[in-house]
């Protein structure tokens, strides 16, 4: 079903490192508004916030390929990562360049992809799905 989809991602640490999970929901574009499509609510075990950031981007674009997207808009509460992936911002970490380059990697699979910072009140479900893998 090619069109435009909106991905938000979050990933959570409750220490960081600690134990994380990662949270995204896809949604596609219609005349009616924004409907809900697939979401990602999954444990990740122990890392940093940064990673869970990267990890939760990583699934939401996996899952994001199945429907085929002329144009993926990826919303994230993360400035480091959004910062990162437009290229204004530098992969420092070690332990994040490979999640950096899987994205990447995912990203030149769509025929267009669109960075968004967002404020995290508009990043509510993402970081509900997150939460609710860390509590389950």
């Amino acid at each position: 079903m090619a069109g435009t989809y909106v991905l938000y991602t979050d990933g959570a640490s409750r220490g960081n490192p600690g134990r994380a999970a990662i949270g995204a929901a896809l949604y596609r574009v219609t005349d009616e508004g924004l409907r809900a499509v697939a979401e990602v609510s999954r444990d990740i075990g122990v890392t940093t916030n940064n990673v869970a950031e990267y990890r939760a981007v990583i699934e939401g674009l996996e899952t994001a390929e199945r429907f085929h997207p002329d144009l993926v808009v990826l919303r994230a509460d993360s400035q480091l990562l959004i910062r990162q992936l437009e290229g204004s911002y530098r992969v420092k970490s070690p332990n994040l360049k490979p999640l950096y380059e899987r994205v990447r990697e995912l990203i030149a699979r769509f025929p267009e992809v669109r960075l968004e910072h967002v404020p995290r009140a508009e990043n509510a479900v993402a970081d509900a799905l997150a939460n609710a893998a860390l509590d389950a």
